[in-house]
């Protein structure tokens, strides 16, 4: 897929990741060519999947969910019936923000905002709890974010 961009191509990209909200003016006057083709090259980017969506990242401590947990996730067994189950409750829980399904000890591995330790554990109890593949979790608290990043690093583009 790649190879159906150009370094312009590369350069928008690079672009409205750092800043989804800049205009496609100031976009043209970076990528050094007029507004009209920017516009049709952000268009056909968008079309062809390179950009999936464009959104705003918010502060969850300033909304009230500062506790972040990563929660790994051992399934009693494995099937794909089971595993689509599993998923299909996981898209549905509000409070995971993200899930992967991972190698290793574990199966998934999930990215979970609460407002507390306290909200958490009801989590575990009563929600992730209730789902009966469940065998086992493991939580890590984070205690403080060093790294934060959204996207693909630059030298990835």
């Amino acid at each position: 897929m790649m190879e159906t961009l150009d370094k312009t191509d590369i350069l928008i990209l690079k672009h409205l990741q750092e800043d989804g909200r800049i205009t496609v003016k100031d976009l043209a006057l970076k990528v050094h060519l007029s507004t009209t083709p920017v516009f049709d090259r952000m268009h056909r980017l968008e079309k062809e999947g390179y950009i999936r969506r464009y959104t705003a990242v918010l502060d969850a401590s300033k909304l009230g969910r500062g506790f972040l947990v990563f929660c790994s996730v051992r399934l009693r067994r494995m099937g794909k019936e089971i595993a689509h189950d599993f998923v299909e409750r996981v898209r549905s829980i509000p409070e995971v923000a993200e899930c992967y399904n991972i190698s290793g000890e574990f199966d998934y591995l999930l990215k979970i905002y609460a407002p507390d330790m306290q909200y958490y554990n009801d989590f575990i109890i009563n929600t992730l709890g209730t789902i009966e593949s469940l065998g086992s979790i493991q939580s890590s608290f984070v205690m403080n974010e060093i790294k934060s990043s959204f996207g693909l690093p630059a030298s990835c583009l």
